[in-house]
């Protein structure tokens, strides 16, 4: 997929320079046609061990299609919370069983076990480096949470939540919004703001929640793990009041660096080149930042604005402001390799274990090397539906 993409004129500026976002807007210019995803060959699903101990998990709810006699044999865990989300909720709601922590393990890191399969592990390790990933993008947004100009949000939807951090800290924002995170994973924290709650969801499926009654809905990092990203425009369309907001956030799958200094033979860009193609094989995308805004326009949004950050890998930069970035996005990069390579390299490329261990520690010693001046982006866009639809 390609597209004539907008850039920050920060970017065409030289390595190590303050970075100064771009803001685009969505305009008639039509990007390149994305193709339909070939049927992808069968993956080898993760195999599923019982864990030798049982953590003690938060309440959750897992939404249930009820429009057309939906049965289910699901029994309560002994919760008592029977729905978090009220009268108006779209979907019937049961407890969390024990089938949906029932996690898939390979190469001793831990999977999803509920919904689509997605090839990042969901174990503690990964949930530290998804953390310390939110305060990467916090330091590149000034400590903001999001960019569109919401005021008083009743309900607020944080699509793939993951460990939950940026649905806590917006409830501890906004204490009069009801503020509710879906994902295929329980692994939010027990000890969360009155308004939060948590629902075991695979944003893949058709959404449940009722139309027309969120103020806001943020996804985040949803590339490859979006099936259908024209249609989960337009599942975020739906569910939104009139006058309410959506905004994706999406870091871009890549190693730039405006001097060169990042050879293309370098494993760093064969990395990233291999991620994007398995993911295409197997029906995902790596890039579905520059398609957002006009995937929105499509569908109905209007005022749309994107903007492209830099994010610093490593303490090459001169500003502070980006060595710091760079520092904590240096070191999120090196907890991250393993999870983001390991299943996808073994179960989809068919690459021997061995062969993606060895892979693993020469992306690391790469990620290392001081005389690279490299770096991604992050892509901020959001829009809003009309006032009148």
């Amino acid at each position: 997929m390609s597209t004539v993409e907008k850039s920050s004129s920060a970017e065409a500026g030289k390595a190590g320079e303050s970075q100064a976002p771009a803001v685009e807007t969505a305009s008639s210019q039509q990007p390149a046609a994305v193709a339909p995803a070939p049927t992808p060959a069968p993956i080898p699903v993760l195999g599923t061990t019982s864990p030798t101990s049982a953590a003690l998990e938060p309440n959750y709810t897992i939404a249930i299609d009820d429009t057309e006699n939906f049965q289910t044999d699901y029994t309560s865990s002994g919760s008592d919370y029977d729905s978090l989300y009220g009268s108006d909720s779209g979907s019937a709601t049961t407890s969390l069983t024990e089938s949906v922590k029932n996690y898939r393990y390979h190469n001793g890191r831990r999977y999803n076990a509920y919904g689509t399969q997605y090839f990042i592990p969901n174990d503690d390790v990964q949930q530290e480096q998804l953390d310390l990933f939110h305060h990467v993008f916090l330091l590149r947004l000034q400590g903001k949470l999001f960019l569109a100009p919401i005021e008083n949000p009743q309900k607020i939807m944080d699509v793939g939540t993951g460990t939950g951090i940026w649905a806590i800290q917006v409830a501890e924002d906004f204490p009069e919004a009801a503020v509710m995170g879906n994902d295929v994973s329980p692994i939010q924290p027990n000890w969360v703001p009155p308004n939060v709650s948590f629902e075991v969801d695979d944003f893949n499926e058709p959404w449940l929640q009722t139309p027309e009654s969120y103020d806001f809905i943020h996804s985040r990092d949803c590339h490859a793990a979006v099936s259908n990203w024209p249609e989960f425009v337009k599942n975020a369309f739906h569910i939104l009041k009139p006058g309410g907001w959506y905004e994706s956030q999406e870091h871009t799958v890549e190693i730039t660096a405006d001097d060169g200094s990042v050879p293309e033979d370098n494993i760093l860009k064969d990395w990233v080149r291999d991620l994007s193609d398995a993911f295409e094989r197997i029906g995902k995308t790596c890039h579905a930042h520059p398609y957002i805004d006009k995937w929105m326009e499509e569908t109905g949004f209007i005022n749309i604005k994107k903007q492209y950050f830099k994010l610093p890998i490593g303490t090459w930069p001169k500003d502070p402001i980006d060595k710091e970035i760079g520092a904590f996005n240096l070191v999120n990069m090196l907890d991250a390799t393993e999870g983001f390579t390991n299943a996808v390299y073994t179960r989809v490329l068919g690459r021997g274990n061995e062969e993606v261990a060895q892979t693993i520690k020469d992306i690391r010693k790469n990620l290392k090397n001081k005389s690279f001046h490299m770096y991604f982006r992050f892509c901020v866009t959001y829009g809003q539906k009309p006032e009148e639809h």
